[in-house]
């Protein structure tokens, strides 16, 4: 049997503004009407025979995304084993191995945010890694080159097996003349970071090259607690696990390792230009999105959200507008986005992490306006779903309801709001406000105080276990 195991952590900072913090891009559609990239990485392994309910490793902020993706794909019975804090992947995969509970379990480890257009070439590179999985090999996917790529690492392949390669060496991220050399050569893969091994095969070899990983990682998950759906790794023990990838702290030092070659048009999205490189273009070379109108513009990625977005005389240029945040960068350049990302950070600024709509385990809210002593929100909430039982201390709230139906409660009253219906929260009154409809309630709230941080709350009963301030 086959377990995916999911690493959908990461922040993907590289797709600001797009990608944040709190909404990072393995969770974000790119194409119209499409599935997330996490959703992509789950529904291409229809088809295969075998396979298990999945593991997904995430971010402890990221919970309720990884579980509303998975109900909308309808699957129920996955494990999420949440991180208190990034480890990097060996001890990530460490957790999903233990998870597994069976040392004979082979894992199918993939990253969430990749993209890969030929399925049944990768179901068949699959079937390649099971068979040396089943034979106490690790086997990694090394990815044909299709260009001299100077921003991945490189696998130089050995021995010729029946299907794959020993493993020669791997490399760290060439100069552009190095990798001509490397794909003129024909003896060199992309570093995928994608892996299939038996659970006991790697707990085995991570015993024996970075004891002290797996010793941290028996005892995290030997203290890890049920909450909700979810394994949740104790922060305390987790936070002393040393940080180090699967390349580093394994397959760089194992005797078992193999390379299986994969020519399915992969891409791991790591830039804007990787999405103008996979996208089809127009005769002009642009690549548009949402509502954009171009004059004599070419080779161009431009990425409208929210509104009309305009060009006129470019080329090589990404355009990405979202509703709080422009970006406008040669093509060439977009890897310098993560530098820009972290000068937003330095600044105390609330773009590099969080949208202007902010998603919950409820449903989510953005803000429409704001100024001295008030906010103006829309509210949605998700059908069956309910707030938290809370107060505020130094805000007062308005709430006016748009469609849906609102139950509310006000201190010791309960009533039911209709569309054009409004009621008033006072300062320090416990309240709370639910969806007991079929249809998603959407609801316009004015706050008015001294302070409006979302750190002004005290919750008091909450189903999605999140009590205190």
């Amino acid at each position: 049997m086959i377990t995916p195991v999911i690493m959908a952590g990461g922040v993907g900072s590289r797709l600001w503004p797009v990608s944040r913090k709190l909404y990072p891009k393995q969770f974000v559609s790119f194409e119209p009407g499409a599935q997330s990239l996490f959703q992509q990485s789950l529904t291409r392994l229809n088809g295969l025979e075998d396979v298990t309910a999945p593991i997904v490793v995430c971010n402890e902020e990221h919970r309720f995304l990884v579980a509303e993706q998975l109900r909308e794909l309808g699957i129920d019975n996955a494990t999420i084993v949440l991180e208190p804090e990034g480890r990097n992947t060996a001890p990530a995969v460490a957790l999903a191995a233990l998870a597994a509970n069976a040392p004979e379990s082979v894992l199918l480890v993939l990253a969430a945010d990749h993209l890969i257009a030929d399925i049944p070439v990768f179901h068949a590179a699959i079937a390649d890694g099971a068979a040396h999985a089943e034979n106490a090999k690790l086997a990694t996917f090394g990815i044909v080159p299709g260009h001299p790529e100077t921003g991945y690492g490189y696998i130089r392949r050995g021995d010729a097996l029946t299907s794959g390669h020993t493993i020669e060496a791997f490399v760290e991220k060439p100069d552009l003349e190095t990798a001509r050399q490397y794909l003129a050569s024909g003896d060199y893969y992309w570093n995928s970071g994608m892996f299939m091994f038996a659970a006991g095969a790697y707990l085995a070899e991570l015993n024996e090259h970075a004891p002290e990983i797996l010793r941290v990682c028996r005892e995290a998950w030997q203290g890890c607690a049920d909450d909700l759906d979810f394994k949740r790794i104790p922060a305390e023990i987790f936070s002393t696990c040393p940080s180090d990838s699967i390349d580093y702290a394994v397959m760089e030092h194992t005797r078992n390792g193999v390379v299986v070659s994969l020519d399915a048009g992969w891409n791991d999205l790591g830039a804007w230009s990787a999405l103008w490189d996979h996208s089809d273009s127009d005769a002009s070379g642009n690549v548009s999105r949402g509502d954009v109108l171009l004059s004599d513009v070419c080779d161009s990625y431009i990425y409208a959200e929210s509104r009309l977005v305009s060009v006129i005389g470019l080329d090589d240029l990404v355009v990405v507008e979202t509703p709080d945040v422009v970006l406008v960068s040669a093509k060439d350049r977009v890897q310098d986005v993560k530098g820009m990302v972290d000068t937003i950070k330095q600044a105390g600024r609330t773009e590099a992490d969080s949208h202007v709509r902010v998603y919950r385990p409820w449903g989510s809210y953005e803000s429409l306006a704001h100024g001295e002593r008030f906010q103006v929100k829309r509210i949605r909430v998700k059908p069956g779903a309910s707030l938290s039982l809370q107060l505020h201390h130094k805000r007062a709230e308005h709430w006016i309801v748009v469609q849906g139906t609102a139950r509310v409660t006000i201190g010791e009253q309960e009533m039911d709001l209709q569309a054009n219906e409004s009621t008033f929260i006072p300062l320090e009154t416990k309240h709370r406000l639910e969806n007991r409809g079929t249809e998603e309630l959407v609801m316009i709230e004015v706050q008015c105080g001294s302070y409006l941080g979302e750190d002004d709350i005290v919750r008091f009963d909450d189903i999605y276990g999140r009590l205190g301030t």
